[in-house]
């Protein structure tokens, strides 16, 4: 795995504990008016990353993992991240980007890890600062 691939996944894990300990604080206040197990397993979770996924990368184009692992998010053409572009990378990464992976794993490695599958899907580039 090259550096940037090995940089990208710990700062996915370090976004993932922050949004699930914020998810356990939504659930907390969530369980009087949402009953369902489904919606707590499925939907909060989902949700709270989407949403501190997008306002972080709207804000600045670093998650906080990103900041502390170095790396920031751009626009192949170097202008800024569009709603849609961030939406469409987010979408992807966690729906068809498994199949992707399960079809071709070789192609995860593209450009040393700056580019994966959901970049191109949706025109975006990892860099390292």
């Amino acid at each position: 795995m090259e550096s940037i691939t090995k940089k990208r996944t710990k700062a996915y894990f370090i976004d993932l504990a922050i949004s699930t300990a914020i998810t356990a604080g939504v659930e907390y206040l969530l369980r009087k008016r949402v009953k369902s197990e489904a919606f707590h397993a499925l939907v909060t979770p989902t949700v709270v990353m989407w949403s501190l996924e997008y306002a972080q990368l709207r804000h600045s184009g670093q998650t906080f993992g990103y900041k502390k692992m170095g790396l920031t998010l751009e626009d192949k053409k170097g202008a800024g991240l569009t709603p849609n572009q961030i939406i469409k990378r987010i979408a992807y990464r966690d729906t068809v980007s498994t199949f992707d992976y399960l079809k071709n794993p070789k192609a995860f490695e593209n450009q040393d890890g700056a580019v994966l599958p959901h970049d191109r899907y949706s025109q975006t580039v990892v860099k390292e600062q």
